[in-house]
């Protein structure tokens, strides 16, 4: 029963979880410092005054915990303040959390795994040094276990286990991890580049709005699944031919250095080009250095031929009778 001239819903309200501003704290796991500090940004709704102490509620927790969820996904503090604000305005952010979680979530099918440090060196062949152990820590490779020093985090256990292979076939650890960090930069401009690619022919209408809405956030998830395997299938198409073709340039290029002409045959003579400076610095970081002769070569190589059957094709449709068409 409720008392005298108090309402049901008054009642339901105060018999709601209350917190003192160090129970928040200690609830949400941050500290009393950060609590005031996101109150003065207006992050943090103001908690009730009763008499000489401030009282928190759920909600008080709950958005300290939607702001630490986002300050996780790596959004600062000023765009957190205008989704929120965008929320309590009634614009909704249910799309919105949505959106941040599809993107924030895996874009790869693959599960981390754990290693020892003794099933590591057994993988390796061996005792591999600390500095190479750390080179792969920092590189994100290999990421340590709280609490286990003998322990590792394996967030790819295919790219380790590439690692490995390379290794078994002679490629030194720190050679590796040189290859892995000039890899990735590639990659991530691989990446970049899709990202704004899709932006702007996909996502500028759902994405507008600063904050979006929360029906376009929401188509805008949507569409990120749809979209999400496409830049794998895409890379790993153009990776395929890009091997496949380079392979076939190297090892020509090793069988004709290292086999000795037949008898009565002279080797494939060489002509030095000027190939201006620019361009040779765009090649280098699209391929790496060691590739750079082979890439010109193959791009050489696509054009003269593509330039020879469209000649063909031009010759055969001159010489070809009109009057054959019956």
């Amino acid at each position: 029963m409720t008392g005298a001239g108090q309402s049901p819903s008054a009642a339901a309200e105060r018999s709601a979880a209350e917190y003192r501003i160090e129970d928040l704290a200690h609830a949400s796991g941050t500290t009393v410092r950060t609590i005031r500090a996101y109150q003065d940004r207006g992050l943090l709704p103001t908690p009730e005054r009763r008499g000489r102490a401030n009282v928190y509620r759920d909600s008080h927790l709950a958005r300290l915990r939607q702001i630490a969820d986002l300050l996780d996904r790596g959004y600062t503090l000023a765009s957190i303040k205008e989704l929120l604000d965008a929320w309590d305005a009634g614009r909704g952010l249910g799309g919105v959390l949505g959106l941040v979680a599809e993107v924030h979530g895996p874009w790869t099918d693959e599960r981390a795994g754990r290693i020892t440090r003794a099933e590591l060196n057994a993988r390796l062949g061996g005792s591999p040094d600390d500095e190479a152990v750390a080179e792969a820590v920092d590189l994100g490779v290999l990421e340590h276990v709280p609490g286990r020093d003998d322990e590792f985090l394996v967030p790819s256990p295919q790219e380790l286990a590439v690692a490995v292979e390379l290794h078994a076939a002679g490629v030194p650890l720190r050679a590796i991890s040189a290859h892995l960090r000039e890899l990735r930069g590639q990659v991530e401009e691989i990446a970049a580049r899709f990202l704004e690619f899709t932006d702007e022919h996909v996502f500028a209408r759902y994405l507008g709005q600063h904050p979006p809405t929360d029906a376009d956030a929401t188509d805008a998830a949507a569409m990120v699944r749809r979209l999400r395997p496409l830049a794998q299938q895409t890379v790993d198409a153009e990776l395929a031919r890009a091997m496949r073709t380079f392979a076939t340039l190297h090892l020509r290029h090793h069988l004709s250095t290292h086999t000795a002409p037949a008898p009565g045959s002279s080797a494939p003579e060489t002509t030095p080009v000027s190939v201006p400076r620019e361009t040779i610095g765009r090649v280098r970081r699209l391929v790496g250095t060691d590739n750079v002769s082979a890439f010109v070569t193959a791009a050489a190589e696509r054009e003269v031929q593509a330039r020879t059957l469209d000649a063909l094709a031009s010759s055969n449709s001159k010489t070809a009778p009109v009057d054959q068409i019956t």
